[in-house]
């Protein structure tokens, strides 16, 4: 979404410090001698109030706040008084749910804005936070850092493996009950799936126990893509893709700085590395496959659930 060339200036904000990622890109934004890749942009002040409902996100906010203190951040008391203060803003806030209303304050005063995952707590925000940047003129970037994760990239391009045949992606996968249930966790595996298969699926069907999920996705032009998500175990991230040219292993994991860089590139361009289509493809994938689930493990098409999506709209105002 191509909708401004270049931030007015390298003031950033964050709203939400609730989550692991804000104290992550302040240390790595605010130390003594950031990476010349940051560009000089320095994180001036942060609004804490993320979640109010999910006790593992609020309860870590005294902590994070003091923690952000430290490092040159000023703590205001509402998104408005933090919006005369920066001039791009990092939505942090763990809890999907608040996102549209949080990020519509943000688009209306015309801020650039990255979203962390999840974009919304569900199809239909996702969706409405879209329409809003597209109304108010305003750049909207969100990916997991999963994305950025080792060989990920090499491989979407086709550098490593050549034209990619299928994958199979795994994550950690907790669930968290006020979140349809990807959205929350599993959206990490999703998404280096997606990112390495591209656009296209047509639909997924999934098998749920207790420990595990299993998601099968088949794509337009009959290639299939899994994601396994694990509730016990080590919690690992990665995969194999299935290329022309090679199997390539996906990750490990490579921290937040990966994707830290692409922000910042976001911020001086106005332009996302991810493109609208593919994010909401990832949106209805995970929905699908919760529909899936309530339907016993059929296939469920991704036009199904954006159909449906789609006729509950939210008219933006």
């Amino acid at each position: 979404m191509n909708l401004k060339t270049k931030a007015n200036g390298k003031r950033i904000g964050i709203i939400g410090l609730d989550t692991s990622h804000s104290t992550a890109f302040v240390e790595a934004l605010n130390r003594p001698n950031p990476d010349a890749a940051y560009d000089g942009y320095k994180v001036v002040a942060a609004y804490p109030n993320g979640s109010k409902t999910i006790k593992s996100s609020y309860e870590r906010i005294p902590a994070y706040t003091e923690q952000v203190k430290k490092l040159g951040v000023e703590i205001v008391g509402s998104i408005k008084e933090l919006l005369t203060k920066v001039d791009v803003v990092m939505l942090e806030t763990n809890d999907g749910r608040p996102h549209l209303e949080q990020a519509l304050e943000v688009m209306k005063a015309g801020k650039t804005l990255w979203i962390d995952k999840p974009v919304a707590g569900t199809l239909i925000d996702a969706i409405a936070i879209y329409d809003a940047a597209k109304k108010y003129q305003v750049p909207v970037f969100s990916a997991s850092s999963l994305r950025y994760a080792t060989n990920v990239q090499e491989t979407a391009n086709g550098t490593s493996a050549g034209k990619i045949l299928g994958a199979d992606t795994f994550s950690p996968c907790p669930l968290e009950s006020t979140h349809p249930d990807f959205f929350w966790y599993g959206i990490h595996g999703i998404e280096i799936l997606l990112t390495v298969m591209g656009t296209g699926c047509k639909q997924v069907s999934r098998v749920h126990t207790a420990d595990t999920d299993v998601v099968t996705g088949v794509w337009k032009d009959n290639r299939i893509g899994t994601f396994r998500g694990n509730r016990k175990g080590p919690n690992e991230y990665g995969g194999t893709a299935f290329g022309e040219k090679a199997v390539v292993h996906l990750g490990p994991y490579a921290g937040y700085e990966p994707l830290l860089k692409e922000i910042i590139k976001f911020f001086n361009t106005g332009v996302s590395p991810v493109g609208v289509e593919e994010t909401l493809e990832i949106y209805a994938f995970m929905e699908a496959a919760d529909e899936s689930k309530r339907r016993g493990g059929i296939a469920v098409t991704l036009d199904a659930v954006m159909k449906k999506a789609l006729s509950k709209k939210k008219i933006i105002h």
